[in-house]
């Protein structure tokens, strides 16, 4: 998930973390992140199978914002960006 300093909140799957937050980041992608300019990286998930991704990605854009925001927290309770984690 991503956020932005208003905590504007972005589900998105990827198969490429780290060039995707990039280009969130650099605003190279049309579309919610670059409108609501969300560019720091504040909780992520991987899995072997994209099926299981996408699903989670269903899943977590249907869960109401606290429950976002607890999830965030366990892993992040400061709401570092965690792109440069990555590396």
């Amino acid at each position: 998930m991503s956020s932005n300093a208003n905590g504007t909140l972005y589900v998105g799957v990827t198969s490429d973390l780290i060039r995707r937050v990039y280009q969130h980041k650099e605003g190279l992608v049309e579309g919610f992140t670059k409108k609501y300019h969300v560019k720091k990286l504040v909780y992520y998930e991987i899995y072997e199978e994209v099926l299981y991704a996408i699903q989670r990605e269903k899943n977590l854009k249907f869960w109401i914002r606290n429950w976002k925001i607890e999830l965030i927290e366990k892993m992040n309770p400061e709401w570092r960006d965690l792109y440069g984690d990555l590396f």
